[in-house]
């Protein structure tokens, strides 16, 4: 598998694929990831320009999407995909035109829609960090802080902060990252006008307003047989907010394997 993964639960079955979304890596989704290993196989990746997977200077969802294929031929062929973020944007693209390889998705809080916003401000506070004076987690949250209020976004951007590595760096392609933010939070123009006709379930978080009354009608557009679920309580990173309600809740979508 070219993404960095790990896999976990009994061999038998069809597995689950689990995608996290932008800053993020594959263990962000490790609580839920435990809770579904205990009746069905879970693979967790890093996408590319993310975690330990490599880099490459396209991260359009085409490029994210074939990726996943590829993991998901290493798996057997067919999985359950579950997506948070940009990797649901990834998940649906995939899901769109590789419909033979997804059996059920699960999409945590995304619409296949271009969002106006971009994240650039955070991989800019991210870059303008002097890791090579900076020896400590705290002293690099210190720093983050002149340019990031939230200590819960501080705290999910610093999981993937190497400062191990020689030199110090972080596990992100952050130039590569903002020259494709348009990419990232848009949706692909040139996308065939298709659609993916098996089980789709929406988690979206309460207190998140990523995916709205139009987010939800492009969702059925493209995906008929989706139903959308909120979780109550929980913003835009739910499986972080509300592990064990997410973890519920797929437990009783996917099934067995």
């Amino acid at each position: 598998m070219r993404l960095n993964h790990s896999i976990t639960g009994p061999a038998e079955g069809l597995p689950v694929l689990m995608v996290h979304g932008l800053f993020g890596q594959g263990r962000n989704l490790g609580a839920v990831a435990r809770r579904l290993a205990e009746r069905r196989q879970v693979a967790i990746v890093d996408m590319r320009n993310h975690g330990t997977s490599f880099h490459d200077p396209d991260h359009g969802y085409p490029a994210l999407a074939d990726d996943l294929a590829q993991a998901i031929f290493d798996l057997g062929g067919r999985v359950d995909l579950v997506g948070h973020s940009m990797g649901g944007k990834a998940s649906m693209v995939l899901a769109l035109t590789r419909p033979d390889l997804v059996r059920k998705l699960a999409v945590m809080d995304i619409a296949p829609v271009a969002y106006a916003h971009s994240q650039n401000a955070l991989i800019d506070a991210m870059a303008s960090l002097d890791l090579g004076s900076i020896d400590r987690r705290s002293a690099a949250d210190a720093a983050l802080a002149r340019q990031v209020d939230d200590p819960g976004v501080r705290a999910f951007l610093l999981q993937s902060l190497d400062l191990k590595s020689d030199p110090k760096a972080w596990r992100l392609n952050l130039p590569v990252l903002r020259d494709q933010m348009d990419k990232l939070v848009g949706w692909p123009e040139n996308l065939p006008k298709a659609s993916f006709n098996g089980p789709v379930l929406e988690i979206a978080g309460e207190r998140s307003d990523y995916v709205t009354d139009a987010g939800q009608a492009a969702l059925r557009e493209h995906f008929p047989q989706a139903r959308v679920v909120r979780v109550k309580g929980a913003g835009h990173w739910l499986h972080a907010d509300a592990p064990e309600a997410v973890a519920q809740i797929l437990v009783s979508y996917l099934g067995e394997g």
